[in-house]
């Protein structure tokens, strides 16, 4: 499952944070999504939540219709989530933990701990030929729960290694590519999201088992300087810098 190419998700739910907070319809993430994949985004991640404090059922709507990349689906594994996908068949959903009061998504999914809730849940979105992925911590535990349930792929969290430094990020970064090796020799194809910046991101394109970043936030943010194309354009190209540098051996 080691790939030479890397792809990068863009998460573009914080243009429609920028749009809710005003209201009315500008700035488009619709829009924002077009102008990622003409930058070179090989997909589109939208993260539909509960209390729709970003991303509209609209919005999924008009992506399902537009986008000519795949569309990841984030979602809590709720009846009502689950009903939207089987209905919109998005290419991909990742299964996020999922709470009212957080500003965004803290840690990974209990693969392990809700296993008898989420088994059948995983196994009906993969009927509807809907690619499954679960967002989790990298952890052996959860990596074996996530095999073990059906899941296609995995999301590591890495908002760990991104909130630390130091000997503590080097560590954070040992435990992501020691679990980046556990999926290979699972079969489970593994991605990587949560916190990724420029300053990052090489350092997790040189762990060669990871086949895909999910980042939305940090490129919405540059892209209030240098619009959302540059932004993309350039973590594409230090992505690029961290494959090259697992190609030569200087991991």
């Amino acid at each position: 499952m080691t790939s030479d190419k890397i792809r990068l998700g863009v998460n573009i739910d914080h243009v429609a944070t920028i749009r809710n907070a005003r209201g009315g319809c500008h700035p488009d993430p619709v829009k924002a999504a077009l102008v990622a994949v003409e930058a070179g985004a090989n997909g589109i991640t939208a993260h539909l939540r509960e209390d729709r404090r970003h991303i509209s059922d609209r919005d999924i709507d008009l992506l399902m219709a537009r986008l000519s990349v795949p569309l990841n689906l984030e979602m809590a594994a709720t009846a009502e989530m689950r009903d939207i996908a089987l209905d919109h068949k998005p290419a991909s959903a990742c299964i996020v933990p999922e709470k009212r009061q957080e500003l965004t998504t803290e840690g990974g999914l209990d693969v392990a701990g809700g296993y008898d809730h989420l088994a059948g849940y995983v196994t009906e979105l993969r009927a509807a030929n809907i690619s499954v992925s679960l967002f989790i911590d990298p952890e052996e535990q959860q990596i074996r729960a996530a095999k073990k349930i059906g899941a296609d792929k995995v999301e590591l969290h890495t908002g760990a290694y991104a909130d630390t430094t130091g000997r503590a990020r080097a560590a954070e970064l040992m435990r992501l590519k020691r679990g980046a090796e556990l999926c290979q020799t699972l079969d489970l194809e593994v991605h990587a999201g949560h916190g990724l910046t420029y300053d990052i991101v090489e350092d997790i394109a040189a762990i060669p088992q990871f086949t895909e970043f999910n980042i939305g936030h940090f490129l919405i943010g540059e892209a209030i300087f240098t619009g959302l194309a540059d932004s993309i354009r350039r973590m594409k190209t230090l992505m690029a810098n961290g494959r090259d540098r697992c190609r030569n051996g200087a991991i």
